[in-house]
């Protein structure tokens, strides 16, 4: 798909000094599948933005303080985790999906989200250097071009989040339900060492479990009914072979997540 199909006229328009717009181009691009179903999609918004509010609400109120390098801290271990289990997980799946096809199609769609995955932790890494490092680096007149290349990687790894929340680093071109399985996967794997911890974010016995509780039962409750959908409107089941699926037409450009 021609990435001027997802939003006319986007494409002149589009300035890459602004962080989400570079944002857009580097996690969202044309290789990756529109979503199918536009239910899920406001779904998943919704939880995002929920999500959202929640973490900076207890990061704010609870915790005394907005702590932007601790949020970005846990944002590169949720990334150390998907480089795990992302692979381990996707490899699970070809091992059940070798038995309907040859699997060597799928190959440069899972090194694009490799890749995908790979930037989004890298840039995570320098966001987090630079904040870490700032009063350090940013001496005499590097202060302000340097400050100003840190915001902008604040804005812009914020807006990557969004883009690969939607697209989980494009794993929906090498088969529709790998994002919501992936979801289900890795919010779980984040949530437990914190519950079988007791690290509650201070929050107090009920509430603290459930805060890291809700986050993985919401996206699991998403996921199970994006797999639905995907089965019972699409005929696309999680354990078939991706290849007759790869070329499915979504329902409307218009709807992309993340726009």
């Amino acid at each position: 798909m021609a990435r001027g199909n997802r939003a006319p006229g986007a494409q002149g328009k589009r300035n890459y000094l602004k962080a989400h717009h570079a944002a857009w181009a580097v996690f969202h691009p044309a290789w990756i599948p529109e979503p199918l179903d536009p239910g899920v999609e406001q779904l998943k918004r919704i939880r995002v933005a929920a999500g959202t509010v929640a973490a900076v609400g207890v990061y704010t109120f609870v915790q005394g303080g907005f702590a932007l390098t601790e949020m970005l801290e846990n944002l590169l271990i949720a990334c150390g985790v998907l480089l795990v289990i992302a692979p381990l997980t996707v490899g699970v799946m070809l091992w059940i999906w070798r038995r309907g096809g040859s699997l060597r199609s799928l190959r440069p769609l899972l090194l694009r989200a490799l890749g995908l995955l790979l930037t989004f932790v890298a840039a995570a890494a320098l966001t987090l250097f630079l904040l870490q490092n700032s009063s350090r680096l940013g001496a005499g007149l590097l202060i302000l071009p340097l400050g100003l290349l840190t915001m902008w990687l604040v804005w812009f790894l914020g807006a990557g989040a969004l883009r690969v929340t939607g697209n989980f680093f494009g794993t929906a071109a090498v088969h529709r339900g790998l994002p919501p399985l992936l979801a289900i996967v890795t919010t779980w794997l984040m949530a437990l060492p914190d519950l079988f911890t007791g690290d509650l974010h201070g929050l107090g016995l009920t509430l603290g479990i459930v805060f890291i509780l809700g986050a993985p039962v919401t996206v699991t409750g998403i996921a199970l009914y994006e797999l639905a959908v995907l089965k019972r409107r699409f005929g696309i089941r999680l354990a078939d072979h991706p290849a007759p699926h790869l070329g499915r037409t979504p329902y409307d450009s218009r709807y992309s997540y993340g726009r």
